[in-house]
Formats: C-alpha cells, structure tokens, sequence
C-alpha cells in the first residue's frame, strides 16, 4: 500500500492549492480526480465555463457598445452555441494544460479514478479499468465539489429542461428561457442570456433575491433587470414544469400563471458531491444537502486528520476562498504553521452587469448598532464612464463615524469584479475616508470613484476630530467590537 503525507480528494481550487502548498513543504502528495481531466467543477462546469460564456456573449453581442450605437448593434450578427462552445474550448484547455503542469513542476502526483473511504485513513481507488487500489495518508483533504440539485419533479431532459452543467452543451441558443432559482447561478445565466437578447423570466419562491448584497445595490440591479424588460417572479414558486409536444416547454407558478418557453434552467441549489465517498466508513456525516462540517479556523472535519475545503463545506463557495481554505488546510494537515487569512474578503456575481462587495453592507451596520455614512458615486460621474459609454453602474462605501474606518464597498457595474479589490485593501489595512480623498487615482479611469465616492461621504462627515476629542462620547480612535467583528454574511443558497 502507498503511503502520502497528504491524499487531497478532487483538483479542483481547493484541491489544487492544497496539493501545491503541501509539496512546497516538501510532503509526498496525492490527488485523485476521478474526472477525465483536471480542474474539476471550476474548471469543466462551473467557475471558468460561465465566466468564459459571459466574456464571449458580450464580446459577440456588442452589449458594452450600445450606449453609443444603439440597441441593435452587434458585432456578429448571428450567435449561434457553437460561437460560445468555440472559446470556452479554448480556454478550458488552457487551464487543464496550466494545471497539469503546477502538478508536474511540484512533485505532486496524480490517479484518476473514484476514491472512497476504506477506514479513516485508508482510502479505495477505483480506475476506469475496473482495477482498485489502496492507499494510505497521514492526512486526507477532501476537496470534492459539488453538483447541481435535482429534483425528482422537474423532467431533466438535457435538452429543454437543463441544470446549470447541461446549459454548457446545448446546441442551439433559446428565444426565450425560463429560470428556476434567483441565487447566483441562476441571475448569472439569466443575464447572460438576455444579453443575447433571450427573453428571459426568473421564478424564486423568495420574495426578494441576494440576500447577502447590500439592499441599495439590489434595488439597482433589479431596476436595470426589469428595464432591459427581463420578468422577474419572485416569491412564486414553480410547481409543475412539462415538455410541450411542439417541443416547448411549460411552468407553471403557485399562482396560476404559465409560462411558455423554448428552455428551462433549473438552478435553485448545489449539492456537496459526498455521496460515493463512503463517509461512514471514516467516522463522518454530511448534511441533507451533502456538506461537511468543519472547524472554520483549520477546515478539520469531527474525525482528526481529515479536512474539508471549498464549496462542499457551504458558504461563501468561490472559487477564490476555496483556494485560500485549501492552502490553510494543507498547512494545518502537515504540521505547518498557518497565518489567519485577512478577514475581509471580496464577493464577485459575474451577472450582466457585475456585482461585487467586500466587507459590511448597510443593513449590518444597522444591525451591529454603528453609526456610519456612506459615499455614492456613479460611473458616469466619471470621465472614463462617458469614455466607455457607461449609462449605469455605482460605487457605494461606507463609513464608520467614530473610526472613519470603511467598513463596506460595493459595486454594480463594469469591472466591478476588479474595481473591489482597491476597496478590500483599505478595508484590511484599516484604511480611512481621508484615504481615498487625499489619494490620487489614474485619470480616467472608473477607479476615481472611490475618490468621488469618498468625497461625497466627507461632506457628510466633516474633517477628523483630533484625537483628543470626542465623537458622539466616544474617543475617536477607538475602534468598536462590532467594527472588527468578521463580517457573518447570510448564506447564498444557490451555492
């Protein structure tokens, strides 16, 4: 039996990191990917694949080009799947190929085949040759993903009624499209599809959407939804889908009302992909939804020695904090010491357009009981929005009044997915209003937002209280509890 200083389940951000960080301490390292090809569910169905299908729907459609030629421009006139297919092909062979080589430059070896639990720290390989072999670790990380929700009432026909990893395939762009699940996934895609010119209808049985975002920022993004004329039905729910005989598709909602289209997209949830792992023969449980509980410090799960990291752990499920759970729990895993990860970490929806926060929002500065202010800038306030053709987008940061500390950034708009981290920077180091109006930003660029933003806040404000004075009875340096708190966000239910 081989024996590894760490065996990581899946290759996908978790994983991949993991595996990497345990090999540049020099440990001996296995992952096991039961796919065809590297990178998992962030790579194949997931991350890359809508971020890619995103890019290319608006390169093709001209979206970003309207606000100067119109709403007829296109740069193709006619898109096809195969248009989409073409570049996420590219792509996604691009990142296998970059991670095929990070395995390989590290030492770090690699089995493709199904892995399940033969004891705690002995695991069964299964390969495609029918062939099974066993191996042994210190440590174990399971990094395995998850997959979509599947219903036994909605009739899956990878065709017109798809979940989020069939949509990848479909042969031929829909002239109408209905959407079950208003969380991420499904705002992504419908979105991207009514950049196409879809129409497009979202059903949620939730009566509002994104419950994590700051309520400002929805409101704009739900107007901007419903102006492009996209049919939001929210706090209705779907309760019987059917396959038409001319091929169409039928749903129809609590209320009576039926909705015709050409496809379905069933998007209301993810499931940990725990299912074949044989947990029980390790000492361990999953939830109803299929993920494991861990010590959010070190990703160790209630059986020692094995840990859990990325989506199938739950919230906040990106890819990007599941790289960072991955290389914390590689390092505890192996006796390394780990630094606690900044507490502040940013949140992208690649919708059309873009959202993006980082730290509290408004409703949680209430909540926490904090006085504060917020600074608010549009991007066409700004001479590289006119420059762009920008009608749309906003930049809001929020203030405490006794710190002056931000404690909030949130964007809707163009680059807001890059935009943020400027914002998640000050936050971490503590940063202040008067940082972002005594600094300078590029000219032009949608960057000096932050300064108009900051701006419009320190009117509000007033200049800084000298140190030995008072604001509000309190000395103006001191920093609450409630203000260093890590930000507890709702949980995203469509991850």
């Amino acid at each position: 039996m081989n024996h590894y200083d760490l065996i990581v389940v899946g290759s996908g951000p978790a994983g991949r990191r993991a595996a990497i960080q345990a090999a540049k301490l020099d440990k001996k390292v296995l992952v096991i990917e039961q796919g065809k090809r590297v990178g998992g569910v962030s790579v194949h169905t997931g991350t890359i694949p809508s971020k890619t299908l995103r890019e290319t729907a608006l390169n093709l459609s001209g979206w970003r080009e309207r606000g100067f030629y119109g709403l007829s421009y296109r740069v193709k006139q006619e898109i096809s799947a195969e248009d989409l297919r073409r570049r996420l092909l590219i792509t996604l062979d691009h990142e296998v190929e970059v991670l095929e080589h990070q395995f390989s430059r590290n030492r770090v070896q690699l089995m493709r085949g199904k892995a399940t639990f033969v004891s705690k720290d002995t695991m069964a390989i299964e390969k495609e040759d029918g062939e099974i072999l066993h191996v042994q670790g210190n440590s174990i990380l399971l990094a395995v993903g998850t997959k979509p929700f599947r219903p036994d009432y909605i009739p899956f026909d990878n065709k017109t009624v798809l979940d989020s990893d069939e949509l990848l395939d479909i042969e031929k762009l829909p002239r109408s499209l209905v959407v079950i699940g208003a969380g991420v996934i499904g705002i992504e895609y419908a979105t991207i599809f009514s950049a196409l010119d879809t129409a497009v209808t979202v059903i949620d049985p939730k009566s509002t959407m994104l419950d994590f975002i700051d309520k400002e920022i929805v409101e704009d993004f739900t107007y901007q939804l419903r102006d492009r004329n996209m049919k939001l039905l929210l706090g209705q729910k779907a309760e019987k889908v059917e396959r038409l005989p001319d091929g169409k598709v039928s749903v129809t909602v609590e209320t009576g009302r039926r909705i015709v289209a050409d496809m379905v997209l069933f998007a209301a949830g993810r499931m940990g992909a725990t299912d074949n792992l044989n947990l029980k023969a390790a000492g361990l449980e999953a939830d109803s939804r299929g993920r494991l509980k861990v010590n959010p410090e070190t990703f160790e799960t209630s059986v020692p020695g094995i840990f859990a990291a990325g989506d199938v752990v739950g919230f906040p499920s990106l890819a990007s904090t599941s790289m960072e759970q991955g290389r914390i729990a590689a390092r505890v895993a192996v006796g390394a010491i780990s630094k606690e990860p900044q507490k502040y970490f940013p949140y992208g929806i690649y919708a059309v357009p873009e959202i993006s926060t980082c730290g509290l929002t408004e409703e949680e500065m209430k909540e926490r009981g904090i006085p504060y202010e917020c600074g608010i800038a549009r991007f066409r306030e700004t001479s590289r929005g006119h420059i762009m053709g920008l009608d749309n987008g906003m930049l809001k940061l929020i203030f405490s009044l006794k710190t002056r500390r931000l404690l909030g950034v949130h964007i809707i708009g163009e680059t807001a997915t890059e935009l943020v981290h400027i914002g998640q920077a000050v936050l971490n180091l503590k940063g202040t209003v008067e940082y972002f109006v005594e600094n300078t930003f590029n000219y032009p660029t949608l960057a000096e937002a932050y300064k108009i933003a900051g701006l419009d806040a320190w009117n509000r404000m007033g200049p800084a209280v000298p140190k030995d004075d008072t604001v509000a009875g309190q000395p103006a340096e001191k920093v609450t509890a409630a203000e260093t708190t890590e930000p507890q966000k709702k949980k995203a239910t469509a991850k």
